[in-house]
């Protein structure tokens, strides 16, 4: 039986990784996880063993953070943890016949310095930021190893566009964090509509998200119009039903009787709020479309052609900068107000634009059209997690 262990570099990688991991163990794999950056919760969900000790850091890793970002990542120790998960796997490397890598540079060098052969997913990088990918210096140089067995991206333009860099064949199959919601059989409700609310994962920044998320819905709350519709916010465990009636409480909502143990009801004026813990995907399958300050769960909406409103935070992750390069990784369906004067004019700008999609939504046919080609040009098919375990069976079989 050969030995895999996943290396994977933040919240969305440690969960595709995790789909991968078991995938791999449906295939005969040993598989094991070590999460380089945060504690892995998608590994244990998946029953996978995970190497270490992990924790938590509310940046979720270098990349777009905010400057005050990149100083919390430092003086948080960020960088010594790095150090102590690479001596780490550089430790027990001899254990494993293979590594699969998820995310960025970060774990493909780890990959380099333990001189293992690997499997890589790029899932961090997309030849949609720039027009053409600029790898951060020396990735190239690690991805041209003979190590390197195989490269899959997240789409088909950074596959073709690293194929002809690197002079060495690059695959798209596909996106395994978009596995879980096909096929795409649920029908929606045509008498409902609803809209998913999504502040994010990381604590504290998911709480001030959340705030800015209400703001909005208060000041649409005096149109009528807003009373036919569903809104449904998707709460992680790190804020507590406690502080989410905390914050209502004194904003003035008023609290409606509890249905279910993991959801409670607000009302304010004509608008009313269903707040749900630890069902996001039945959230997003349901909405349709949704007001995002996150990174992974913005990508599964548009991979299942719902559109996407941004607001923009004030980080440490999702920041102005964070919100652009996602736009752009993404492609015309994520709407975002981004030139305002102050606070008072983004929250504006940004009721237009939910007005504006409702109306594309419900009158215009070949809006949703294209949505749906968006979403399989950007995110790709179905099965992805099989494509990739079979593709890489043929490697270790012929090894």
């Amino acid at each position: 039986m050969f030995k895999i262990l996943i290396l994977s570099n933040g919240h969305g990688e440690d969960l595709s990784g995790s789909l991968i991991a078991k995938q791999f163990v449906k295939s005969g794999y040993s598989v094991h996880a070590l999460p380089i950056v945060g504690t892995g919760n998608h590994y244990e969900k998946e029953k996978i063993k995970i190497i270490g000790k992990t924790k938590e850091f509310s940046t979720g890793g270098i990349g777009y953070n905010s400057l005050k970002g990149r100083f919390t990542e430092i003086f948080g120790g960020e960088i010594f943890y790095l150090l102590k998960r690479l001596y780490l796997t550089f430790k027990i490397r001899k254990k494993y016949d293979y590594f699969f890598i998820v995310g960025d540079i970060v774990p493909v060098f780890f990959a380099w310095v333990c001189k293992k052969d690997f499997f890589t997913y790029l899932v961090a990088y997309s030849s949609h930021y720039e027009g053409k990918l600029k790898l951060p210096w020396p990735s190239k140089f690690f991805l041209l190893s003979q190590k390197a067995k195989k490269i899959y991206t997240r789409d088909s333009l950074t596959a073709n566009d690293l194929t002809l860099q690197l002079k060495k064949e690059v695959y798209f199959l596909g996106n395994p964090f978009m596995d879980k919601f096909f096929p795409r059989n649920k029908e929606l409700k045509k008498a409902e509509f609803s809209i998913g609310l999504f502040p994010g994962s990381r604590f504290p920044e998911t709480l001030d998200n959340f705030v800015l998320i209400l703001d909005v819905l208060e000041a649409l709350s005096d149109l009528r119009y807003f009373q036919k519709i569903k809104f449904n916010f998707a709460i992680v465990n790190t804020l507590s039903s406690l502080k989410i009636k905390e914050i209502f409480q004194k904003r003035g909502w008023l609290k409606l009787e509890n249905i279910k143990d993991n959801l409670l009801q607000f009302q304010y004026k004509f608008l009313e709020v269903n707040v749900y813990w630890n069902n996001f995907e039945k959230i997003l399958l349901k909405s349709r479309c949704c007001i995002s300050m996150a990174g992974t769960a913005a990508e599964q909406a548009i991979g299942l052609g719902k559109p996407v409103i941004q607001i923009e935070g004030k980080g440490p992750q999702f920041t102005k900068t964070f919100a652009e390069a996602q736009r752009r990784l993404l492609g015309k369906y994520v709407f975002c107000a981004s030139k305002y004067k102050d606070k008072n004019d983004q929250i504006n700008q940004t009721i237009k634009l939910i007005i504006k999609i409702i109306y594309l939504i419900k009158l215009n046919k070949k809006f949703m059209v294209s949505c749906n080609e968006n979403a399989k040009k950007r995110l790709g098919e179905n099965k992805a997690c099989l494509k990739m375990v079979d593709d890489m069976n043929i490697v270790i079989k012929n090894d």
